[in-house]
């Protein structure tokens, strides 16, 4: 799979609603600077804030720096518009700068590019509160600028209250800020999911007791944990796999210069000078995006909702895990089988149910994208547990027409393509499908 291009064309029908389960929204400082209750001003700038220069651009958490590790002048988390193909976003001369997509702010703008994809319906995710927002310490102003964040994002979808859905923040920080957050949001239409990081939070990943009531929250209240990884392209915090993996151009730019005797961009030492200069600027993040989402999906998945059994002790809970992909699903479910069976793996909630029946029964859904080879194959091993994301407006966005295009070729049934793309995550975050392309 080599191009996606969203170009609308005679040959582009369908007979079904897509609903993109994994879009992305870019905050604007609109949400500080308009929406914040102002005794929390200072406080939330401190706490959470994303910088945007002609010479510079930076998320600023707890009062530190995290400046953008790859070329400002792509802003590659908002560079895709239908009509380009992956050649072209790679293709982008790096000397010029480049606008990001309108249709990662303004909602108007959006809607017509959701029109060009063929896309019906969405569901919104975060992209700076999805870095940067569990970070916050501070659980006053992680309530506050969740808050924000929350009404900003639904007043967003009240320009298309049919087709723009979102999920929320919650203050993590505080269980019950959080609870009584999700209470609040509840009662808002636009509101299908609460956002979660798979990440240590606090030195606490979500084996911990600490969130037995936040599951117990959204399976009271009937909202869907919506789960997302974050790649670090800002925030090199040790806090997740993409994390580690942003670390290993740190690494290879020290081994590099010693290899060369001091040796790196504008230096002597002919190929090593390169090496060094690639890895300082180019590595970490590439390599994060590629190996990191699915590393921190499947390690939620197993440890948290199949081994601490969460997924066993609350049932009626639904969960996506989106941008991480499913192929890896059968794997975890062979080597889980087998820890069960040959050791307890926790004591205090020992496994009662054999890892694959919880998995079968759960009320759990893995994101995809439609290049998935696995998922092509045996289309009707995952059609029950997998819900399809663009990844809009991001540098590696796919259209509901290549999607479609992909899974024709394969041979998959009009009727499993119309669950896979949109029924199954109508159902998941409660949406009442519509057609509106």
């Amino acid at each position: 799979m080599a191009a996606s291009n969203g170009k609308a064309g005679k040959e582009k029908t369908k007979a079904f609603s897509v609903l993109d389960s994994d879009s992305h929204i870019v905050e604007t400082q609109e949400i500080w600077t308009k929406y914040l209750d102002s005794e929390y001003l200072t406080l939330g700038k401190f706490a959470l804030w994303r910088e945007e220069g002609k010479t510079n651009s930076y998320l600023k958490v707890n009062g530190k720096i995290f400046r953008d590790t790859m070329n400002t002048n792509i802003p590659r988390h908002a560079i895709w518009q239908p009509g380009m193909s992956w050649e072209d976003v790679g293709g982008l001369d790096p000397d010029v700068r480049h606008e990001k997509n309108p249709g990662a702010s303004d909602a108007q703008a959006r809607l017509k590019d959701m029109d060009t994809m063929g896309v019906d319906q969405t569901v919104l995710y975060p992209t700076w509160f999805a870095e940067g927002f569990h970070l916050i310490e501070d659980p006053d102003v992680a309530y506050a600028l969740a808050r924000a964040y929350n009404d900003w994002i639904a007043d967003f979808c009240s320009a298309a209250p049919e087709r723009l859905f979102a999920v929320a923040m919650i203050p993590l920080q505080n269980l019950d800020f959080a609870e009584q957050e999700l209470e609040r949001i509840k009662t808002i239409d636009c509101f299908k999911g609460a956002f979660i990081r798979p990440m240590f939070i606090e030195e606490r990943y979500f084996t911990h007791p600490y969130y037995d009531p936040l599951w117990a929250a959204l399976e009271r209240l009937e909202i869907t944990a919506a789960v997302h990884p974050a790649n670090g392209w800002w925030n090199p915090e040790w806090t997740s796999h993409g994390q580690f993996m942003e670390k290993m151009k740190t690494r290879l730019t020290k081994m590099t210069l010693l290899a060369e005797g001091g040796g790196g961009p504008g230096a002597g030492g002919g190929n090593g000078g390169n090496l060094g200069f690639l890895a300082a600027g180019d590595l970490g993040h590439p390599m994060s995006q590629v190996i990191s989402p699915w590393l921190d999906n499947h390690m939620f998945v197993g440890a948290a909702l199949i081994g601490f059994t969460v997924m066993e002790r609350y049932p009626k809970m639904k969960v996506v895990m989106a941008h991480g992909k499913a192929s890896w699903m059968e794997e975890i479910l062979e080597k889980m089988e087998a820890s069960a069976l040959t050791f307890p793996l926790l004591h205090k909630y020992p496994v009662s149910t054999e890892p694959e029946e919880m998995w079968e029964e759960g009320e759990v859904m893995l994101g995809f994208d439609a290049q998935e080879r696995m998922v092509q194959q045996l289309s009707e091993d995952y059609v029950e547990k997998v819900v399809w994301g663009s990844n809009y407006p991001q540098q590696d966005t796919t259209s509901a027409w290549d999607a479609i295009k992909l899974l024709s070729d394969a041979g998959i049934k009009d009727e499993t393509i119309a669950r896979m793309l949109g029924g199954n995550a109508a159902a998941q975050f409660g949406i009442t499908p519509v057609q509106a392309v």
